[in-house]
C-alpha cells in the first residue's frame, strides 16, 4: 500500500508537468484497482475479532468533525505531502471497524456539544446545553440538578483503579471535557463569575470547581482555561498586561494553588507552557495539570511552536504518564477547535485542526498496542460544511470550482457553508470568489444564509474503532451506545457479568453461553 501511494504521487508530479490529466497513469489499468481491492479484501479476512479484555481505552473526539470534514481533511493531508489527496489514508481510515452514531439531543434534532458529550461519555442522552445530567434536568435551572446526575466512563475507569486523563485544545472546562467529570445544568458556567446569583445560592457549583472536586486525582488534565481557575482580576502569568485574560473567580479561590497544595506529597506537576511540559520525565509523574492558555488553545496554524504544545505533543506526554499504571488507563482526547473553525466559517483552520488530530491518533497507535488498547475516533456532531462543484482530481481542497455559476456567472470555491458569517453581497450581488484571498487561513467561505456564527449539522457521524471488542461498534447506533461498548471491553462500569477472564480473554458467563447454544441449535433446527 505504501508503494502504491508513492507511485501515485510520482505519477501525479510527472503528469502535472506535462499538462496531462492530473491522475496517475496506472489508474487507467483495471488491474491497479482490482489488485488494490483484492489486497484490501485479504487484509479484511485476516482481521481479528478480538474477545480479549481492553486494558486501555482511548476516545478521540473531533468536535464538529462530520463526514464531509473527515473527507476534506483526508484530501488536505495528502496535499500537504505532495499528493493528489483523494487516495490518501487518514490514521482513522486505517481502523478496521466503522459505524454511524445518531447525534440528536433529547430536546434537539440538531445537537450541541454538551448534550452529545453526556451521551458518548456518560452513556445517557441528554438535553442540549447540559453536561453530566440526565434529560430530567433543565438547562440553567439549578434546582433540577440534584438527583439527575449521571457518571462518566472516566469515573468508571477511575473506580476500577485505572489512570485517567483529559487532553483538549479547548479550555478544560468546555462542553466536551466537562461531561467527563461535571454535573451541570449549564455548559457556560465555566466559573462562578458566569453563574446567576440564584444558582450560587442554591448550591450549584461552577464547572472549573467541579474539575478538582468531583473526581479526586484525575491523573492528566491538559488544555486551556487558566483564567477560570484564578481569583477575579488576578493577572495571567503569560499575559499580565491583558485584563481580558485575568482571573474570573468571585469566590477568590485559586484552584491551581489548591491543587498543588493537595498534591504536594504526590508525584505531581503543574505546567503552563511547552518548555515546562517537554522538560518532564513522564516516568516520574503520576499527576499532571497543564493549563497552557487563559481561554482555548490557539489554532494549530496560529500556534506559537515555542510556547504552546500541539495536540500531538500533549497526547504523547499524557499516554506516557498514564502508562505508569499497570492496571491501564482511560484517555479522552478532544480536537476541539475543528468546531470553532467551522463556526467562524474558516474552513482552512478547521481542516488543519482535523489533520493535527489525525497526527495525534497516529502517535497514540505507535505508543500503544492494538491487542490491549481499544481506540475509538468519532465526532459529537457535524456542521453545515460541504465541498463540491465537480472539482478535478487533485484540485486544492481550498480552491475554486472549475466552472463559474451558470446563473450569476461568478466563481465560487469548492468549500461552502449552508449558513454562517461568510455570506457577503457586493453591490447587491454574490461576491465573486476569484477576486478574494480564498486560500488564506482566515478566509470565510461563502454561506447561503447570513449568520454571525455557522451552525451544527444534524446528520449522523462516523465512529472508527480498533482493538479489543471494536467489532461491537457496528451498524447505525445511538450515540450513547459508545461508552457502553468501551466499558464492556474493559470490564468496567455497570456491565461486568461477562468478565470471566482467562489468559486476558473476556469470556461469556454460563448463562450467556447457554443462551448462545440454544440460539445456535434453534437456527439449525429451523
Amino acid at each position: 500500500m505504501k508503494t502504491s501511494g508513492l507511485l501515485i504521487a510520482c505519477s501525479f508530479l510527472i503528469s502535472g508537468c506535462m499538462g496531462m490529466p492530473q491522475f496517475p497513469e496506472q489508474e487507467k489499468n483495471p488491474k491497479f484497482w482490482n489488485d488494490w481491492a483484492q489486497q484490501t479484501l485479504k487484509d479484511s479476512l485476516e482481521q481479528d475479532f478480538s474477545n480479549k479484555k481492553a486494558k486501555n481505552l482511548i476516545l478521540f473526539l473531533g468536535d464538529g468533525m462530520g463526514v464531509p470534514t473527515v473527507t476534506a481533511a483526508r484530501i488536505l493531508k495528502g496535499q500537504l505531502s505532495g499528493q493528489n489527496g483523494e487516495e490518501t489514508q487518514l490514521e482513522m481510515d486505517k481502523f478496521p471497524f466503522v459505524s454511524l452514531a445518531k447525534t440528536y439531543n433529547t430536546n434537539a434534532q440538531v445537537p450541541d456539544s454538551a448534550g452529545t458529550a453526556t451521551a458518548y461519555l456518560c452513556g445517557v442522552k441528554a438535553n442540549e446545553g447540559t453536561v453530566g445530567v440526565s434529560a430530567a434536568a433543565v438547562r440553567s435551572q439549578c434546582n433540577t440538578t440534584k438527583g439527575n446526575e449521571v457518571t462518566s466512563i472516566l469515573k468508571w475507569a477511575k473506580d476500577a483503579k485505572k489512570s485517567v486523563g483529559i487532553v483538549t485544545t479547548t479550555r478544560v472546562n468546555h462542553a466536551t471535557p466537562s461531561a467527563a467529570y461535571a454535573h451541570c445544568v449549564d455548559r457556560d458556567w465555566y466559573s462562578d463569575n458566569e453563574m446567576p446569583d440564584e444558582a450560587l445560592q442554591s448550591g450549584c457549583k461552577d464547572i472549573a470547581r467541579q474539575l478538582f472536586e468531583n473526581i479526586p486525582y484525575i491523573n492528566v488534565i491538559m488544555g486551556g482555561g487558566r483564567k477560570f481557575m484564578y481569583p477575579k482580576n488576578m493577572s495571567d502569568v503569560e499575559y499580565p498586561d491583558m485584563t481580558k485574560y485575568s482571573g474570573t473567580r468571585k469566590d477568590k479561590r485559586n484552584l491551581v494553588e489548591e491543587w498543588k497544595n493537595k498534591m504536594k506529597d504526590e508525584k505531581a506537576q503543574y505546567v503552563w507552557n511547552k518548555e515546562q511540559l517537554k522538560s518532564l520525565n513522564p516516568k516520574d509523574v503520576d499527576y499532571l495539570l497543564g493549563l497552557f492558555e487563559p481561554l482555548d488553545m490557539p489554532y494549530d496554524l496560529d500556534r506559537n511552536i515555542n510556547t504552546d504544545p500541539s495536540l500531538t505533543e500533549m497526547v504523547e506526554v499524557a499516554i506516557k504518564i498514564l502508562q505508569n499504571n499497570p492496571n491501564g488507563f482511560y484517555l479522552l482526547v478532544e480536537g476541539g477547535r475543528i468546531d470553532h473553525g467551522h463556526h467562524e466559517g474558516k474552513a482552512k483552520q478547521a481542516l488543519h485542526e482535523a489533520v493535527e488530530m489525525d497526527r495525534a491518533i497516529g502517535l497514540a497507535g505507535r505508543l500503544t498496542s492494538i491487542h490491549d488498547t481499544l481506540s475509538v475516533v468519532t465526532a459529537d456532531h457535524s456542521h453545515v460544511f460541504s465541498f463540491g462543484g465537480y472539482t478535478h482530481r487533485g484540485n486544492t481542497i481550498f480552491g475554486l470550482a472549475p466552472k463559474t455559476s451558470d446563473v450569476d456567472h461568478k466563481s465560487y470555491t469548492s468549500i461552502l457553508y449552508g449558513n454562517g458569517p461568510g455570506y457577503k453581497l457586493v453591490k447587491g450581488e454574490r461576491e465573486n470568489a476569484s477576486v478574494t484571498k480564498y486560500e488564506e487561513k482566515n478566509y470565510q467561505a461563502q454561506a447561503a444564509v447570513p449568520l454571525s456564527a455557522e451552525t451544527h449539522g444534524g446528520e449522523d457521524v462516523a465512529v472508527f474503532a480498533k482493538g479489543p471488542m471494536a467489532h461491537l461498534l457496528h451498524g447505525v447506533q445511538e450515540q450513547n451506545y459508545i461508552p457502553h461498548v468501551m466499558a464492556y471491553a474493559a470490564c468496567i462500569g455497570q456491565n461486568k457479568n461477562h468478565c470471566m477472564l482467562k489468559d486476558g480473554a473476556v469470556g461469556l458467563t454460563p448463562m450467556f453461553s447457554s443462551i448462545a447454544t440454544i440460539l445456535t441449535v434453534t437456527r439449525l433446527l429451523c
